[in-house]
């Protein structure tokens, strides 16, 4: 595994998609969005998230979004992809469209609904990081997906070359040690609980993915630093 923490720390915000009344993407308002937050000091921008309407949105536009963030951005600050989904084909397609797109690296959340096995898990992220150069990021939300991914399975995966670390998301601040623990020192843990990111960087984890950064950018930016 090779370490990416400058891409991947600090205050990192889950950015909305916006879109207007026709459910149509909003690029205007994602450019006011991506300046608003390089003006607050918000140290990257994760692009397509849960927060950002992954589940909702078609793969045209999610690749779509994701690229015109990282034009917009014009390299002011790191971008990472969301490209998680439920079905492993997809999220591999998702992550070779982008291999090019100038992506930090990719954000892929264990997949929803299916309630896969420990093993399941780990094959899934295994097949999306043999597809790509692009770092990955894992993405732990049970109370979003239904399946929880054991400290023990992230470090099995951190020995993949390319899964560089975790948002882990459970708000449990004994996770943030366990994987420290178990994946080692440069494997890069992110919160990815608002109420417990604070808590989490005490413990060892290098930053928060927050949506609360979508409206007090300046103030996690400052907290974090």
């Amino acid at each position: 595994m090779t370490t990416q923490k400058p891409l991947f720390s600090g205050s990192i915000v889950a950015l909305v998609t916006p879109m207007d009344n026709h459910g149509n993407i909003d690029f205007e308002t994602l450019k006011k969005l991506i300046e608003f937050h390089i003006d607050a000091g918000t140290n990257s921008i994760v692009s397509v998230g849960t927060t950002g309407e992954s589940a909702t949105l078609s793969i045209e536009e999610n690749v779509k979004v994701i690229e015109k963030t990282v034009e917009l951005a014009k390299g002011r600050i790191p971008i990472i992809a969301g490209t998680g989904a439920n079905a492993t084909s997809e999220a591999i397609v998702m992550t070779k469209l982008l291999r090019d797109s100038g992506v930090a690296g990719c954000l892929s959340v264990v997949p929803y609904y299916n309630k896969p096995t420990q093993e399941g898990m780990f094959q899934h992220f295994k097949a999306i990081a043999e597809c790509t150069d692009l770092p990955q990021l894992l993405y732990n939300v049970p109370g979003r997906t239904g399946s929880d991914m054991k400290p023990e399975t992230v470090a099995r995966l951190s020995q993949i070359e390319n899964i560089v670390g975790i948002k882990e998301a459970t708000g449990d601040l004994t996770r943030i040690t366990a994987i420290k623990e178990l994946a080692g020192k440069d494997f890069i843990v992110l919160s990815g609980d608002d109420a417990t990111g604070l808590e989490a960087m005490k413990l060892g984890a290098e930053g928060v993915i927050s949506v609360t950064n979508n409206l007090a950018a300046k103030d996690m930016a400052e907290m974090c630093r």
